[in-house]
């Protein structure tokens, strides 16, 4: 197994010592007297010295066919000068060698993976590119964000519910929703896990659930995917406010951690690091006044028609942090959420946009524990009478207690804190439309 990573001969220890370590060539850089040959591993990449007179033939011959992206095995001394490490090298083992090469380079840090007329080849070879140290940072971020954000649940005493991904309803219309049969059942790929959370949360009180979420419309906006990760949570108890602060806690608290530990990240990228989240309570506008300002601004938007990413990046240049808007039209949102007591076209709902145009972020809701309010909801949407919708009825008749959650797509919140173009490169595979499932 192995111990030994290029970015442990970095530290001081390590100077002069003979070291064994392997990896994968990044670059060769071949001269009269002298290779020199980057070798790259998960931590980074390190320079080792060939000097042609000290080794065999044999050893020559294989630094002649040597190329990028060969897996390797060198042995060689340590030594640190001003300008750097490197390793002089007095044996080279081959482990696996390329035989087929990709232009741009594949570990070169000077790729800008968000030229768009580079995305096609990018993406059509991800399978190889994920090595890029770009791509890299970016998916180490999100592995030490989702840490973080699941050490958050823990210490405020959520409980983690692991929700099917197989589902007999969508929460939305039946045609947005990915669907196929399975022996004699009509079955969707998940859009939110919401309604399966709604009965956990009656016996844990605090759960939540990080896992994939499917969505067959069509969209090749910069935020939406076929397939992308969501965050949700639910709580019982409280009230609509306590949802609102919930939140807020917890992007403050991950801006905070990022600003610690993860600021290297948009150093790699050249992107700036958005930090916005520290700068809770976020402002607030109604849904209401949102439409009127948009219609006083040259917009055509009737009120029940959600917004798009223009009207969100128009509303968002009055804002220098996220800011929420509160009371979705019941028209527009799922029959799970309560209606507004003092304005029974709104629901007791609200979306968190993020500043700088990068669109919505998050959803919060109130749901409904009453079950009248729950069946006028369900005639509104078609599903009073569905039978598959049944049981969530059912739940109310055990004692529903007024109950809470809110949903956060991963990809949308690390686009958003590293200021990059698409939700595409947020995930190690994306599943983007207009695209073939490949790879």
């Amino acid at each position: 197994m192995k111990t030994i990573f290029v970015s442990d001969i970095k530290k001081a220890e390590f100077d002069g010592q003979q070291i064994t370590i392997p990896g994968w060539v990044r670059s060769i850089r071949r001269h009269k007297n002298v290779v020199f040959v980057d070798l790259s591993d998960s931590t980074g990449f390190v320079q080792t010295v060939f000097d042609k007179a000290s080794h065999s033939k044999e050893t020559l011959s294989l630094l002649e066919r040597l190329t990028e992206e060969s897996a390797i095995e060198i042995t060689g001394q340590v030594i640190q000068k001003d300008q750097g490490v490197e390793i002089q090298v007095t044996e080279l083992k081959l482990i696996n060698l390329a035989t087929k090469t990709l232009t741009p380079s594949v570990r070169s840090e000077t790729t800008d993976i968000f030229d768009e007329a580079l995305t096609n080849h990018l993406l059509s070879n991800r399978h190889i590119y994920i090595r890029n140290p770009k791509v890299m940072s970016i998916l180490n971020f999100r592995s030490q964000v989702m840490s973080s954000i699941r050490l958050w649940f823990d210490q405020n005493h959520f409980t983690e519910v692991t929700a099917p991904i197989l589902t007999g309803m969508p929460l939305y219309d039946d045609n947005t929703a990915i669907d196929f049969n399975l022996r004699d059942e009509h079955l969707f790929l998940t859009q939110c896990v919401g309604f399966y959370l709604e009965s956990a949360v009656m016996g844990f009180e605090r759960i939540y659930n990080i896992g994939p979420s499917f969505r067959r419309e069509e969209s090749r906006s910069k935020r939406h995917l076929i397939e992308y990760w969501h965050i949700k949570a639910e709580f019982a108890w409280g009230h609509f406010e306590d949802v609102i602060s919930i939140v807020e806690q917890l992007l403050h608290d991950n801006a905070v951690y990022i600003g610690n530990n993860l600021t290297s990240t948009t150093k790699i990228l050249g992107t700036p690091l958005c930090l916005d989240g520290m700068k809770t309570p976020f402002p607030r506008i109604s849904y209401r006044d949102a439409i009127t300002e948009l219609n006083n601004n040259g917009f055509d938007h009737p009120f029940g028609k959600s917004l798009g990413s223009e009207e969100e990046k128009f509303l968002s240049r009055e804002f220098s942090t996220p800011f929420w808007i509160v009371g979705i039209p019941r028209s527009i949102e799922p029959f799970p959420y309560v209606i507004n007591p003092e304005d029974n076209q709104v629901t007791r709902t609200a979306d968190l946009i993020a500043n700088n145009g990068y669109g919505e972020l998050l959803g919060v809701a109130e749901k409904i524990s009453n079950p009248e309010m729950l069946a006028e909801r369900m005639a509104e949407k078609n599903r009073l009478t569905d039978p598959r919708y049944q049981w969530l009825r059912d739940l109310r008749q055990y004692g529903t207690v007024p109950h809470f959650g809110f949903g956060m797509g991963v990809e949308r919140y690390l686009r958003w804190v590293l200021s990059i173009p698409n939700v595409r490169d947020c995930i190690p595979f994306p599943r983007a439309f207009g695209r073939k499932i490949f790879p």
